[in-house]
This record gives C-alpha cells, structure tokens and sequence, in this order.
C-alpha cells in the first residue's frame, strides 16, 4: 500500500462537509505539485469543486474518480452491472419497503390523533401530511445524512487508484493523460455533467476512464457503450488478468457512474460473482461495511493504465 493510500485512508476517507473537501483537496495539491503537476479547481453548479490535474485539453485519455462521500445509509446500493432485472427488482424492493413505512407511519399517526379531542377533519388533514414526513425524511437520509464512515471501496479506492498512476506514470508519457476527480457524484453526478459542460471537445471525443469502486471483488468491469467499444482492443492488451484478477470487457452492461457525462466514457468497477444467479454484483457501499480495500486491484490498475497511456 502506498503512502499516500495510507494517509487517505487514515485522514481523508470522508469527504462530505465542505471542510473536509477543503483538506482533502489541499493534501491532493501538495501531492500533485510534488510530483510535478500542474493542479487546478474547476468550480460549477451547486457548489461542485472539481480537482483537475494536468492539461484536459490537449490529453489522449482522462482518468476519473469522484471523491465525494455518500450519506451512511441501513442499506447497501446493490449494483447488478450484467443483470438490470436483479438491478431493478431491488431498487424496487427499497421503493416498496419507504411505501410500508410511510403507511406504517400514517396508521400510527391516526390512533393518536384520534385520541385527541380534535375534529375529524382535522385528523385527516394532518393524516395526509404525514406520508410526506416519511418520503421526506428517506431523501434528506440520501443526500444530506450524516457522511457514511467507511469509504474503502467508494470511492477512496477510485481516488488512490489516480493518484498511484499520476506517480508512476513516466514524465515523457505525462501530456498524454489528465486526472480528474469529480465532486458531487453521489448525488446526481452533478461533477461530472458539470465538467463536460464546460469541455465539449472531450465530452464528444476523449476517452475517459472512470474508476468507482475498484476495491472489492477479484472480478474487473470494462462498461463500454458502442461509442467505446473500439477501445476493447486496446483495454484486453492494457488490462491482462491474472490468477487473481478477472477482467471482463464488454457492452452487455450499464455502471451508473460519471463516465455516463461522456460520449467516451467508459467504466470501472470491481465486482464479486454470485454463485447462486451466476452474475456480477456490488455491495456493501454506502453502509459501514464499505471496508475492504484490496491492494491488488489497485496496482492491477495502476499498471494497466500505464500500458494504455503508452499505446496511445
């Protein structure tokens, strides 16, 4: 594990509240500035500081990460890449039981008004009000919650993964690549959108890679799109598995991530294979669960990324 990985892990894993985005982002200058980097902060709708490292405009490839922290939520976001039903049904799962609650809430509120001497119209008029408190309370919990603790796999490993490829990257290959790390991902990619707003040339043309997630699981995504499925070739030469690391590189699948902002985006993630349905899954982000970090993806990465800057 690197220095700065360490130090990220120990210091900066959460990054919500603007002053700890403030002293991540300084601790990222210090490292990019001491490893001859030009640095920069993009700024953009709702407050988003993009970090941006390099030159954009004139790189054959992006290296993207967000750095921003999710709420801490009682559920995991349950990623199925290859299998939308199981995506859907469980989104539809977590929908379902927000409804329960919500009528749970309002069956409540009803005994103990009624218990009150106020009238019925009354009642029913503060009746239905009270789903509203719950629907309310659910988004305030996933945008404005308190900031979930454990960020080892979302996205601190999206993050270290650029910083470790920034510092091995050769100099004489440095013009080619730009690192970039989105804030305000987590709720609605508003980073992302905002930064390719700004740069239309590489939201049409440049190829951008982004890393979310990359930690936990022994299995690599390559979600291409059919603007990016002419980098295949170059990806399964750059990204070879191992005994350890599985790499899939393919169409049939969809990361909602920032890679969505670019016409040639492409994303990254790490995942586990399920044994009983036979696909591809993502857990335990945005829960205190998020904890595992393995070293060997990163450095899987960080040289992969590596042979593609030189190929290009």
């Amino acid at each position: 594990m690197t220095e700065t990985t360490k130090e990220i892990l120990k210091k900066y894993q959460v990054r919500k509240s603007k002053k700890q985005k403030t002293a991540f982002i300084e601790y990222v200058k210090q490292i990019s500035e001491s490893y001859g980097y030009d640095f920069k902060i993009e700024k953009g709708i709702f407050g988003v500081r993009n970090i941006v490292i390099g030159d954009p405009d004139t790189a054959k490839v992006l290296y993207t990460a967000h750095y921003d922290t999710c709420a801490g939520l009682p559920f995991p976001n349950f990623i199925t890449p290859k299998n939308f039903l199981i995506y859907l049904l469980y989104q539809v799962f977590i929908i379902g039981f927000v409804f329960a609650l919500s009528f749970l809430f309002t069956f409540l509120c009803g005994i103990v008004l009624y218990s009150l001497p106020i009238t019925e119209d009354t009642v029913l008029s503060i009746m239905a009000f009270a789903p509203q408190i719950i629907y309310f309370a659910f988004l305030y919990l996933l945008l404005c919650g308190p900031a979930n603790k454990n960020t080892a796999n979302d996205n601190t490993s999206g993050v270290t993964t650029l910083l470790d490829i920034m510092k091995e990257l050769e100099k004489d290959q440095r013009n080619k690549a730009t690192f970039v790390m989105f804030d305000l991902e987590e709720t609605g990619l508003f980073g992302s959108f905002s930064f390719s707003s700004k740069h239309k040339k590489i939201k049409k043309d440049t190829l951008v890679i982004n890393f979310d997630c990359v930690s936990d699981g022994k299995t690599i995504l390559f979600a291409l799109k059919k603007t990016t499925k002419k980098y295949a070739e170059i990806l399964e030469k750059s990204f070879v598995p191992t005994s350890d690391i599985d790499v899939e590189i393919t169409q049939n699948a969809f990361y909602p991530s920032d890679n969505a902002a670019f016409r040639c985006g492409i994303g990254v993630a790490a995942l586990k294979r399920s044994k009983l349905f036979k696909t591809l899954y993502m857990d335990r982000i945005h829960t205190k669960k998020d904890v595992i970090y393995r070293e060997e993806n990163i450095q899987f990465l960080t040289n992969g990324a590596i042979k593609l800057v030189r190929m290009l």
